[in-house]
């Protein structure tokens, strides 16, 4: 039975490094990435909002990935969040739901999205 502080699921070092290896790769490899948990209310409305603006999007649901609570680790390890959604466009770290909500209210959401060749054609 572990302490308090160890690892826990988390796994060890090697499989914390090898889960970010993973990560980095599907960032660099689509234009949005969005690391999710399927019940979390929070990256449902994320999902949405990138839906309604026509994103191409990528969905990594942690609580359904074999891997999913090293991948959440490394996150936390690579960009100082541990909480989902943990949104990157662009290969580009944006944060989570209300970043990523604040972002399209100052009306940046979109452009960035394109940018990213995120969106087939822009959102009205």
């Amino acid at each position: 039975m572990g302490g308090i502080f160890s690892s826990g699921r988390q796994g060890d070092p090697e499989e914390i490094r090898m889960a970010l290896q993973k990560a980095q790769e599907i960032v660099a490899n689509e234009p949005v990435v969005v690391f999710s948990k399927t019940y979390c209310p929070y990256c449902t409305r994320a999902k949405k909002l990138l839906t309604l603006l026509g994103a191409r999007f990528k969905v990594i649901e942690l609580d359904k990935e074999n891997d999913g609570s090293q991948v959440q680790a490394a996150l936390a390890e690579l960009t100082g969040q541990r909480t989902v959604p943990n949104v990157f466009i662009g290969g580009k770290h944006i944060g989570g739901c209300d970043t990523l909500t604040e972002i399209h209210g100052e009306g940046k959401l979109v452009p960035l999205l394109t940018e990213s060749d995120a969106l087939v054609s822009p959102a009205a």
